[in-house]
Parts: structure tokens; sequence; C-alpha cells
């Protein structure tokens, strides 16, 4: 697959009222916002069953109904719900789980299939070998893991191979660089990373006021980067991030999705929006890489302001 350089990450099309929601988001809003994707020159979508109990892939079915853009749609397994809405995780229920997304999608085939999470650790052999057998039926066009060690995946690669591997990663969030990107790039697996922008920290229109205004059911409100002592510095490299976008007429946010695109073994990145302005404002990042100056410049402020212990 050649995949434009960001994709739409339709996590907050699920809605609000489940455990990870983003809040309340209106569903004419999310497929205004995919549309305005797919015509600035996004060519995937990424979703999962889990985002809204199974609500944002119905959404970006019907955005794809709606449209004569043909993206890659890519969506994610093994986060199970029941009838309360409590989640669990389990690989045991992969071959149920694609069945109900191909109809919330209504789609006949997935072109990523990916393992949301590695848990239950010691269901991940039979996870990945259902998986496999899935992309063999043609159910699916490629398979993929998501938040996987290195170790998790060199047991995966013992079945099958992995086609791409999506981890969080952003300047806030740098845990994959010592080992998970360099095995990635070393065998040949793509990565699409999550939460460039850490979930909005780096767009450069967060602040301190919209923190605490944030929804009671919106999960930042309780991740520990928009507490304190950390989302004072948070917002200075969000600050600092303007300055270098201000030199090009771009918002925080894309230098934040540059910063990511610029290590050799991320192929792509996940961007969010809930509105077709949102898109608009991250479009740039399609097309927007920074200078080595302008990476070295942004590490030496990360160097010079280090996360507090």
């Amino acid at each position: 697959m050649r995949l434009s350089s960001i994709g739409f990450g339709a996590w907050a099309a699920g809605g609000g009222g489940w455990a990870f929601s983003w809040g309340p988001q209106d569903d004419a809003d999310s497929i205004a916002a995919i549309h305005r994707a797919l015509d600035l020159g996004v060519n995937w979508i990424d979703t999962a069953a889990v985002y809204g109990l199974g609500h944002s892939e119905e959404i970006v079915g019907r955005a794809l109904k709606s449209t004569s853009h043909k993206p890659y749609v890519f969506t994610k397994c093994a986060m199970v719900w029941d009838s309360k809405g409590d989640i669990t995780n389990s690989l045991r229920q992969i071959r149920r789980e694609v069945e109900e997304s191909l109809r919330r999608l209504q789609v006949e085939t997935i072109d990523l299939y990916q393992i949301h999470w590695p848990k239950p650790d010691e269901e991940i052999e039979e996870g990945w070998s259902v998986m496999a057998d899935l992309k063999r039926e043609g159910k699916v066009r490629w398979i993929g893991v998501s938040n996987f060690s290195v170790a998790q995946m060199e047991r995966a690669l013992k079945i099958a191979p992995i086609a791409s591997l999506q981890p969080p990663y952003s300047m806030i969030n740098r845990n994959v660089e010592p080992e998970i990107l360099p095995f990635c790039l070393q065998h040949g697996i793509g990565v699409i990373n999550y939460s460039p922008m850490h979930s909005g920290l780096l767009t450069g229109a967060m602040t301190k006021e919209r923190v605490q205004a944030l929804p009671a059911d919106d999960f930042r409100r309780r991740a520990k980067n928009y507490q304190e002592p950390q989302l004072t510095r948070n917002l200075q490299i969000a600050e600092f991030l303007k300055t270098i976008a201000a030199r090009h007429n771009v918002s925080a946010g894309v230098v934040a999705i540059a910063w990511t695109l610029h290590n050799p073994a991320v192929t792509a990145a996940i961007v969010g929006g809930r509105s077709a302005k949102q898109v608009e404002g991250v479009a740039p990042a399609l097309h927007f890489r920074l200078t080595e100056a302008e990476y070295a410049e942004i590490g030496a402020f990360l160097d010079a302001h280090p996360a507090p212990i």
C-alpha cells in the first residue's frame, strides 16, 4: 500500500459515553471531517471496533457510502465489550469480530486488520494465527499489530509476517525510539504512529483552561500528561513549536506531526479530526517536512526541557 503521509484517525468519531471516549461528538461533523480529509489527499482511514463500541466503524461506513473516494480502510480487533459496555481484552473472538467490523464498515474486505493490544499476552500466538487465516481467506488484505513490544512482534513473526505496527509516538512520548522503531525498520515493518500531537497537547490550541473544561467522559481528563507538573512543560513545547510553525505559515500541530515523520522508521501518522475545519488545519502535514536544522532545533529544546520525574 502507498499511504499518504497522514491518515484520518476516527477514534473521536465513536462519540461519548464509553470508557475511552473524547466526549460527545456530532456524527455529521465526523462525516464532514472524513470527506474533507479525502478531498485534500488523505488516502487511508484508521478506526477500531471498540471506538464508541462499534459506532466509529458505522460512521466510517456511512462516510464511505457518500463519497466517490476509495481510501484504504484500517480497523482493529481484540477489545470486546458486553451488553453493559464493559470492555475486556480477548484474542479469542477475532473471527466473530471481523464479521461485525465488515458489516459496520459496509466493505467486503478490510485493507489492514490490526490487533489493538497484545492482551492477554498468552493469547498472542492463537490470535495471530487467526489473523493469518483471515488474510489467506481474503477477509483482510494485510495484517498488523498495535502497541506490541519487540519481543511480542518476534513471537508473531514466527507465525506470519507483520505488515505494520501502530504505536504511540510524539515528542512527548518517545518510548518507541530506542528499540521498537529500529526493529521495525530492520524487519520491513511499516509504522503508522498514533497521537503525533499527543491527543491535542501539541496542536498549539490547548490551554490549561481548555483542559479544565474537558467533558467528564473525555479520557484526557485522567491522562498523566494532562496533569501537573507535566502539563506546564507540554504546553511550553507547543508554544516553542509555534515559533517554527510561524516561519512556514502552518500550525504547531503540523510541526509536531512532521517531527514524527522525520524518523526513517515511520511510514505515516494517524491524525484525528472532529470537523472539516480541524482537518484543514492539519492538512499541510501531508507535504510539510522539517529541515535537518529545524529538527535539531527542536531536539535541543526538548533536551533543555526534560519531562518532570
